[in-house]
């Protein structure tokens, strides 16, 4: 019998500033690493991974006009997953720093949990809880237990997003261990299908699997991966991701790989160069989530314990019981 799962919630609130309407990921060219900015349409912004150069990410940052990170993730500690964070938390001084709780003797680690403390970041451990980023559902996959504490790559933490119908899976360094481990956690309707996941640990030959793949069931996988002496992406991992019928889109012969979506879940994926390798599974058919009714807060301490103050005029949740001053910002 699989074990039950729960989940608790974090809100990230809504931005006052008015957002782009649209869910942004950007897979970052960081070179041989993985670095994945998340956008809500409401500007809440995560940083999943920050590459293995702290100035490559000070460009990038400053290339797509990071103005603030609500959260930063570091799927696991390894140099080429958390190096970049550093100047991202100093410069940006996001709110929240989320990890496997493992802590390391790396100097890269040092210099990131420093600057963590100096930010006045909050640190939060990986469990199973659901974040919402403005309208957009980030639900964590923490390490499951039971794997050696040593061992970064199997501690990983995984990240589901999700916005109307569109689902995206972040996965770290994982291995088979924990990808096992994680398929007898969660029913196969949670892990799987997604319209975009991110590829294991590069393309190595001890990331993905086919067990795990066909849980997953990506329609298109994106590699973060530059120059390397480990053979990645290994040939094992494209072969894989072509019997999954998947489109392969690379950052060595891509760049920056970036997927736009709307409110209803389509999306666009677009590239820096090149095109990628057009896949032949079916595109995802989730049915389009049924309208929700909007939030009604009895106060203004139930809308701000829920996050999402001030309201304004014709954003959900607002009520003239709410705006004592009546000139459409309640909650102030």
């Amino acid at each position: 019998m699989r074990r039950l799962f729960t989940l608790a919630a974090l809100s990230l609130g809504l931005a006052s500033a008015q957002g782009t309407g649209v869910l942004t990921i950007r897979f970052l060219d960081v070179g041989q690493g993985d670095a994945v900015l998340i956008t809500s349409p409401e500007g809440k912004s995560v940083l999943y991974d920050g590459g293995r150069s702290e100035v490559r990410m000070q460009a990038l940052l400053k290339q797509y006009k990071v103005a603030s990170l609500d959260l930063v993730v570091a799927s696991h500690g390894d140099a080429d997953h958390i190096t970049g964070l550093v100047p991202a938390v100093q410069a940006l001084r996001p709110r929240f720093f989320l990890n496997n709780g493992l802590a390391l003797t790396t100097q890269v680690w040092q210099k990131l949990t420093g600057a963590v403390r100096a930010a006045g970041t909050q640190g939060l451990l990986a469990k199973s809880q659901v974040i919402n980023l403005g309208s957009v559902k980030l639900t964590v996959i923490p390490p499951p237990p039971g794997l050696p504490k040593d061992e970064q790559n199997v501690n990983s933490i995984g990240l589901l997003i999700q916005y109307g119908s569109f689902r995206a899976l972040l996965t770290g360094d994982s291995e088979t261990p924990e990808t096992n481990a994680w398929l007898k956690t969660y029913p196969a309707s949670f892990l799987g299908p997604v319209n975009v996941y991110k590829s294991i640990h590069h393309g190595a030959k001890n990331g993905d699997n086919a067990r795990w793949l066909a849980a997953v069931r990506p329609e298109n996988v994106v590699i973060g991966v530059g120059p390397n002496n480990y053979g990645h992406p290994t040939a094992e991992a494209l072969s894989l991701y072509k019997k999954a019928g998947a489109g392969i889109y690379r950052t060595d012969l891509n760049g920056t790989v970036t997927v736009t979506v709307q409110r209803t879940g389509q999306f666009i994926i677009t590239t820096e160069k090149g095109t990628g390798t057009a896949g032949s599974r079916k595109p995802v058919a989730t049915p389009a989530p049924a309208p929700q009714p909007a939030p009604y807060y009895r106060s203004c301490a139930a809308a701000r314990a829920a996050g999402v103050t001030p309201l304004r005029l014709g954003q959900p949740g607002y009520g003239r019981h709410l705006d004592r001053d009546g000139d459409g910002v309640a909650c102030e």
